[in-house]
């Protein structure tokens, strides 16, 4: 049989690739790291997280991100499998050792009889065989122009953001505290999984004013790429007015300083494990555009940061993504060229997540097709099927921007379901529907 092949061993093309090979069909995974480097890649390992450690929320019966984990573990996908092996205390959320879990990743990966990974970089499309494109957002330059070449157009841009992260035994557990919003979670790790800094208000004034004064990568001339409002640098969020970060990713909700109970904080930093050591804090929702000089001098402005050690600084860089609803079909393939199909990033979702179910959902419709079987997209009312659909035709395309899962993609439930109800109501019954389909699409198959 004639293998698939996937360029691109990210968290796209790691899943697609083990899909695949659970069908029985072989594939070539085409990995350039780490011959070729990039500008947010540390490793060649496969499914390396680079923004942040967290696939956000578990719960699958609120939220829809927590949907999408269903079903990829209902699929029997391998980065929620191994993400569930590598899991760290996050309250609700699914953070990972992201060292360890992109490790276990490549190593089940190599293990698979059915998976050869080839190194280097692929330069050109090829004109036939089967092939899924999940190079993600930072597709090389030499593949970017090949694809631009097939499609005859530009693919569109945004700019994203890494957050920094920090060494734990140097935040001053004596101004911090250990606690999850709201105390969620059900162990006391979970509980206890935020180191949080609060700011009376003069200490939030001078963070912003800081903040705003400080050096900061720009664009270069010629570059008119935005950025995704779900991923925003700190600076641009506070230019839009000095009250945002406080109802934002510092928001003080929640939360009671274990130092001084009865004092409210006007504003709280929390940081994130980042490592199962415990050893590692990322700063959460502090992407950043600010150069690294900068970036020590107003981060140690923070009360229990003012002596970090940062194991790496944040920084921003360029992401590529298509006009998916003009280019794709809802099989994921290039209409000019049928035999490629795109997967994650680069297809215009935005999260780890959502980039993996577009890869999961790649790998079994090319799969089926080296079968000699088609395999329509799940139910427009499953949190995969509403994303493949936003992609491939349900969005706006003079519009189009990155897209993370939410119940705004899901089609309006019945009258009898939802009527009037709040979202208490209405939010289980989208998910209760989607569990539901995506059974009974798995079952079909």
């Amino acid at each position: 049989m004639e293998p698939v092949h996937i360029i691109g061993a990210g968290l796209a093309g790691s899943e697609a690739a083990w899909q695949i090979t659970r069908m029985g069909v072989p594939v070539v995974l085409h990995e350039m790291r780490p011959q070729v480097e990039t500008f947010a890649h540390k490793t060649g390992d496969c499914a390396e997280m680079v923004c942040s450690n967290s696939f956000r929320s578990d719960d699958d019966v609120m939220n829809a991100v927590g949907q999408l984990h269903w079903e990829m573990r209902a699929a029997g996908g391998l980065i929620m499998e191994m993400a569930g092996r590598h899991r760290l205390p996050a309250g609700g959320a699914l953070a990972v050792d992201r060292e360890a879990f992109s490790a276990a990743v490549t190593a089940a990966l190599q293990a698979d009889p059915l998976i050869t990974i080839a190194p280097g970089e692929i330069t050109e499309l090829p004109g036939t065989g089967n092939w899924i494109v999940a190079t993600g957002p930072l597709t090389s330059d030499a593949l970017a122009g090949a694809i631009r070449g097939v499609t005859g157009t530009d693919a569109l841009a945004f700019f994203d953001a890494i957050a920094p992260i920090v060494h734990a035994d140097t935040i001053d557990m004596s101004i911090a505290w250990e606690q999850s919003r709201y105390d969620k979670g059900e162990t006391e790790a979970e509980q206890k999984a935020y180191i949080n800094c609060p700011m009376n208000r003069d200490e939030y004034e001078a963070f912003i004013d800081a903040l705003l004064a400080a050096d900061k990568t720009e664009f270069h001339e010629g570059e008119t790429a935005g950025y995704f409002d779900g991923c925003l640098p700190i600076e641009v969020m506070a230019e839009r007015g000095r009250e945002t970060l406080r109802h934002g990713p510092m928001k003080p909700v929640g939360l009671t300083n274990a130092h001084k109970p009865q004092e409210k904080a006007y504003a709280v930093v929390q940081l994130r494990r980042d490592n199962a050591l415990g050893t590692l804090y990322n700063i959460v929702g502090f992407q950043t555009k600010m150069k690294y000089g900068a970036q020590t001098q107003v981060f140690r402005m923070i009360p229990g940061l003012q002596n970090a050690g940062f194991a790496r600084l944040g920084g921003i860089h360029r992401n590529s993504f298509l006009n998916s609803p003009t280019l794709l079909d809802d099989r994921m393939r290039l209409r000019l060229a049928p035999n490629l199909r795109f997967a994650g990033q680069v297809t215009g979702v935005e999260g780890y997540v959502e980039s993996a179910a577009m890869g999961l959902l790649a790998g079994r419709m090319a799969a089926a097709q080296a079968l000699g079987r088609d395999l329509a997209p799940p139910p427009f009312t499953t949190a995969m099927g509403a994303l493949v659909n936003h992609i491939t035709g349900g969005a706006e395309a003079k519009t189009f921007q990155p897209m993370n899962v939410n119940f705004g993609l899901f089609p309006p439930l019945p009258d009898s379901r939802s009527g009037r109800r709040g979202r208490k109501d209405r939010y289980p019954a989208y998910t209760q529907r989607a569990k539901d389909d995506f059974n009974a699409w798995l079952a079909a198959q």
